[in-house]
């Protein structure tokens, strides 16, 4: 979609219009979706995991800032959640509320005239405008997106998706922050390399071991100096990220799913080999459900396991283009083999890439998720 000149605009262009990338993100979103539904619990410490029971193994999904200020976050264990906030209310996921909720905020963004949109899940988005005003375009677009939901977004400024990105997290809760490179390194200099987009505790630590502890020093390592440690692509990829740069224009192109991946907790450990592959076999039928509605070939597998009492692996491997499902399977069970023998499973996860099509959004998308 071409970008219209002039959205949000008050008058006075004296400055230029200019391209910007804000990033849209909604505050504390699955709370505050459970709070419009319950509005008694507004300003109450709310968890949302699992089944909404602490006794059972779940993880946290989201909690509210009343309960974040307890020191609760996304993935801590329900029951540790809950001890650290006894008073906490605990509610069930429920996604179809989620995704219901998100359709709303994405069409009130859709709405605005000349903004292309790019979702990146449930609760953000890159906007992209043509303005020489940003900031009123942000609080348009934060006015829209609560006329329309009754939820609260924050909005990050940037000429480049990553900045903008990176801003959203000044902005919060329910501000608008402006980050360009004239102040990337003013900003972000000093803070940890964790702290940038796309970098997670892995790859931070990866850099501290290589010298590289603050943003200022990634982004002053010359492309071909990280190479050696993560790769011709990641290399250079993650010294631009460094620096705040890379792609500028917000892209509206559909999203594709590069995979389907599914997941099971259990509440009682996995113990014996059998239960263990009975388990894998259920999962990969699951996931083979969502891969034969994309009618695209399976081209990689991984399998993620949760060892008792909390510590998590992956194994994965590239197979030869395939739609058949016993080769799947086949791969899934070879997989299983690389499992260290009778150590307890608390969690089983199974993941198939699948081959994109042509017309899908090239580029690398920068991500913290644990696939």
């Amino acid at each position: 979609m071409p970008l219209q000149a002039g959205w949000c605009t008050l008058g006075d262009v004296s400055h230029g219009e200019i391209s910007w990338v804000l990033h849209v993100d909604l505050d504390q979103f699955i709370a505050a979706v459970e709070v419009l539904r319950r509005p008694e619990l507004a300003g109450k410490p709310v968890i949302v995991g699992g089944r909404g029971d602490p006794t059972e193994r779940a993880v946290v999904s989201t909690a509210s800032y009343e309960a974040r200020a307890f020191g609760v976050g996304s993935g801590m264990p329900l029951r540790i959640a809950a001890r650290k906030v006894p008073h906490a209310v605990i509610l069930p996921v429920d996604h179809e509320a989620y995704l219901a909720a998100s359709e709303r905020v994405m069409a009130a963004l859709r709405a605005q005239p000349g903004a292309t949109v790019q979702v990146l899940g449930w609760d953000e988005a890159f906007v992209g405008v043509v303005t020489g005003d940003p900031e009123t375009c942000a609080r348009r677009l934060q006015k829209a997106v609560l006329e329309a939901t009754r939820l609260h977004c924050s909005v990050g400024i940037g000429d480049t998706l990553v900045r903008a990105k990176v801003a959203t997290g000044f902005a919060k809760p329910a501000g608008v922050f402006r980050l360009t490179a004239d102040d990337w390194l003013k900003v972000m200099g000093a803070r940890p390399t964790i702290d940038l987009w796309g970098v997670g505790p892995k790859i931070s630590r990866r850099l501290a071991a290589s010298g590289i502890s603050t943003v200022a020093e990634l982004a002053a390592c010359h492309p071909e100096d990280l190479v050696q440690e993560f790769g011709p692509k990641m290399g250079p990829w993650y010294a631009q990220l460094g620096r705040g740069d890379g792609e500028r224009t917000v892209d509206d192109t559909p999203w594709v799913a590069r995979g389907h991946s599914r997941e099971t907790t259990y509440q009682q450990d996995l113990t014996a080999p059998s239960q263990v592959e009975d388990a894998v076999r259920e999962l990969v039928a699951r996931v083979l459900e969502d891969v034969v509605a994309e009618d695209r070939p399976v081209i990689g597998l991984t399998l993620k396991v949760r060892y008792a009492p909390f510590f998590t692996k992956t194994y994965a491997r590239r197979i030869s283009e395939t739609f058949d499902r016993e080769a799947v399977l086949a791969g899934a069970l070879a997989l299983l083999g690389k499992v260290e023998p009778g150590r307890p499973i608390r969690l089983l996860g199974f993941r198939a890439e699948m081959v994109m099509p042509e017309e899908a959004r090239k580029g690398h998308t920068p991500t913290r998720s644990g696939w």
